[in-house]
């Protein structure tokens, strides 16, 4: 764990540079327009769960180093380890499920490009990076493991109840028809019910992570 306060400020200010810069460009705003339907992703939305959480550890470690205060540099555990778990999700499904077949589904795709680049792979893995070198162990509670599904649970809600009012978030490029779902694993229109064992999957899956979060939390206070 790193308490130099300075690093820490540093590492803060480079890391929300880089996420707002992706989420910016991803929004087309250095093109001269705003792609706000964007905004309906499961990505942009961690991202900008990302966002807030840089700007709060950078008003607070920046408070610190102003008043001369000693100690940890790791603010906000719980939520930072909610938001690490959750931006990581975005990391995990777009690279291992998404990307192998996302030209079939939107056309002119360009998979190595910055914005795509820092959404998918560079802010999900600074705020883990960050969560791993700034924050004090054992200040989880068993408990929080299970703070970890609300807000994916809640935005698969939000977008499911969108898509079944009819709102469509593309044309797919395979079949011409609208997609009402903004991903496969929980597109009720095209595998049914079988979404459901998706969607029992990724809540395992959080579970999962969150008590492998917890674990390697108690082992770290007991070296501390």
């Amino acid at each position: 764990m790193i308490n130099n306060r300075t690093i820490a400020l540093i590492f803060r200010f480079a890391a929300l540079t880089i996420a707002v810069a992706g989420l910016l460009d991803m929004l087309g705003v250095f093109d001269g327009e705003f792609r706000a339907r964007a905004l309906m992703f499961y990505t942009m939305q961690s991202n900008i769960l990302a966002v807030m959480l840089f700007i709060m550890l950078i008003v607070r470690t920046l408070t610190g180093l102003l008043e001369n205060r000693l100690g940890s540099t790791g603010y906000f555990p719980r939520f930072e380890m909610v938001c690490a778990n959750n931006v990581m999700l975005t990391f995990l499904v777009y690279w291992v499920m998404l990307a192998p077949t996302i030209f079939t589904m939107v056309e002119d795709y360009s998979l190595w490009t910055f914005d795509n680049l820092a959404v998918h792979g560079i802010t999900p893995l600074l705020v883990l990076l960050d969560y791993i070198l700034f924050t004090q162990p054992r200040h989880l509670k068993y408990r929080d493991i299970y703070c970890i599904c609300f807000f994916p649970l809640t935005y698969v809600a939000f977008t499911s109840i969108a898509g079944l009012s009819g709102y469509v978030f593309f044309v797919s490029a395979a079949d011409g028809l609208p997609v009402r779902f903004p991903y496969f694993f929980y597109d009720f229109d095209r595998i049914g019910m079988f979404s459901l064992v998706y969607i029992g999957g990724m809540v395992v899956f959080f579970v999962i992570a969150g008590h492998l979060f917890y674990f390697i939390d108690r082992r770290r206070g007991s070296r501390v």
